[in-house]
């Protein structure tokens, strides 16, 4: 009788080919020895999983020429990831638009499309025909189309748990319930994987931003509202109901007391009292910079109140790097001395505070990384006749 959780040879092929391609992600060619080396598998299961990947397309092997690898005067074998066998498509749902890209298996974006949403209120079929439109257009200018897809990963600006179900708890959330899954899966046959777009956001920073590779890491997108994705030990946190990271606490907070965005704030405090905002928040930031007195104000009061909301997140959560990510990330820049002259004020645990070089295409980075590590974790499952 089989153990409980005692590992099946179909799961260790499945976990070994994940570790390949992996590699193969980021390197241009591999030896069976650089495999070994990278993996820790020994050279009998390295070369059994490259066979395996090579017959199913997901590899090709280069010419054979000598190299360190060689075994007894014979050429190492080069193994090279088949970058367009197949795509993912990563796609940032908001309240307003949405924007999807296609990337090919290494992670180029090859593809990108954005649409606007009529109205908040559009019915659900409507929401998803526009993010249908916007899929095809990206995939339309990477040059393939929706048979070569191996994945799609969408972005929601609501909380979602681990089994992909949406949290309709407040009436903001439920306009991202439409049954994009099953509408997708429907139309192309696509697996389609659902995410909170902070959470997304957390995995694009440590994959390609200033995070890389930091395993305690939280990454706020900061712009219109504060919401917070959350990487512990190098495990993104989802919590019971897919709410981790979630900042309403905020409203509690002593000098914060919402989760009003950088922008929208910059907007609100920069205008006359009584009146309706008339600069955008890049403005507003080339004003302080220029040396506009009531500009400069501005940023004091929001460097203030970022450096609380980010010592909350230092209490609480203890991580190594804050991020302010989202499409204000390039002016957050200017909030970054005062926000770390301020923090050992609000807290004992100062993490390091940096400014997202991802700008507005966080999120669908994010997204992009979520998609490949499912590409990878199923491959030996996936058909990639289409692909090829």
């Amino acid at each position: 009788m089989k153990a409980a959780g005692a590992a099946t040879p179909q799961m260790l092929r499945r976990v070994n080919a994940h570790a390949v391609l992996a590699f193969l992600r980021t390197t241009e060619v591999a030896t069976g020895t650089d495999l070994m080396a990278a993996t820790g598998l020994t050279r009998a299961s390295v070369i059994a999983v490259c066979e395996d990947l090579l017959r199913r397309g997901w590899i090709t092997e280069l010419d054979s020429g000598r190299g360190p690898g060689s075994v007894k005067g014979r050429p190492a074998r080069r193994f090279v990831l088949n970058p367009r066998a197949g795509f993912v498509v990563g796609i940032d749902i908001g309240a307003a638009t949405t924007t999807a890209v296609v990337a090919d298996l290494r992670g180029a974006i090859v593809g990108r499309a954005s649409r606007t949403f009529r109205s908040a209120g559009i019915p659900a079929r409507e929401r998803i025909d526009v993010v249908n439109q916007a899929c095809g257009e990206a995939l339309a200018e990477a040059g393939t189309g929706p048979s070569t897809v191996l994945a799609v990963t969408a972005g929601l600006a609501a909380p979602v748990d681990r089994q992909g179900n949406v949290l309709v708890t407040k009436q903001f959330w439920r306009q991202f319930d439409v049954g994009l899954r099953t509408a997708l899966a429907d139309r192309h046959g696509w697996t389609v994987l659902l995410e909170n777009d902070a959470n997304l956001a957390a995995l694009g920073e440590r994959w390609r931003g200033s995070g890389t590779g930091v395993d305690d890491l939280v990454v706020i997108l900061a712009s219109e509202r504060m919401g917070a994705g959350v990487i512990e030990s190098g495990r993104l946190l989802h919590g019971h109901s897919g709410a981790a990271g979630e900042m309403g606490y905020l409203t509690m907070i002593e000098g914060v007391g919402s989760a009003d965005g950088i922008a929208y704030l910059a907007r609100e405090w920069y205008a006359r009292p009584g009146e309706p905002p008339t600069v955008e928040a890049r403005a507003v930031f080339a004003a302080a910079a220029a040396g506009d007195p009531a500009a400069v104000a501005v940023l004091d009061r929001l460097a203030e109140r970022v450096a609380r909301v980010i010592a909350s997140v230092a209490i609480m959560v203890n991580p190594e790097q804050v991020v302010i990510g989202g499409a204000v990330a390039e002016s957050a820049h200017a909030l970054l001395p005062g926000i770390m002259e301020l923090l050992p004020r609000f807290t004992a645990t100062v993490p390091r505070v940096t400014a997202s070089p991802l700008g507005d295409a966080i999120v669908t980075v994010g997204a992009v990384r979520h998609a490949l590590d499912y590409v990878e974790t199923h491959a030996l499952e996936l058909d990639l006749t289409a692909g090829t």
